[in-house]
């Protein structure tokens, strides 16, 4: 599993507008919800599922990356978006630095596995200084991708 795998250039929100971590959350099922992504699951459904799981502890892991992930009964792969802000979202991360990378994830219900593949392939991913460097001075969605897929792990 890597990240690009699961990403289109209309998965790929290049600059964010949102400061806080519930309205970066908002925009990105937004963004995913726009683009027809979302395989017929709602967005208020998703977005519920999601408060749930923040509510309970921050997915912001540190070095300025968030992972809101959560599960739904209506997908059937992984749905995924990434969000790059530039002035950086208060998210209350592990570190309390501003979170500058999300990748905010959807699994089909019964996908435990894949949840945790999918998770460690990302904080693999953006724990890399140098990938988010490239990240932070891509100039859009295709070289965001590029430089995820070129940054992916080989199996």
């Amino acid at each position: 599993m890597d990240l690009a795998s699961i990403l289109l250039p209309t998965q790929i929100v290049p600059k964010m507008t949102a400061t806080e971590r519930w309205p970066a959350i908002v925009e990105l099922i937004d963004h995913l919800a726009d683009n027809g992504a979302l395989q017929g699951e709602s967005p208020e459904a998703l977005l519920t599922a999601l408060k749930e799981r923040e509510n309970r502890t921050s997915t912001g892991i540190g070095h300025g990356v968030a992972i809101p992930h959560t599960f739904s009964e209506k997908i059937t792969e992984v749905i995924a978006v990434f969000g790059r802000s530039h002035e950086g979202i208060q998210f209350d991360a592990i570190d309390n630095a501003p979170v500058r990378f999300i990748v905010l994830f959807i699994v089909p219900r019964d996908s435990y596995h894949l949840h945790l593949r999918t998770l460690a392939a990302i904080a693999k991913m953006l724990n890399n200084g140098e990938v988010r460097a490239l990240l932070s001075s891509a100039e859009g969605p295709k070289e965001i991708l590029e430089i995820l897929s070129r940054r992916a792990p080989r199996n």
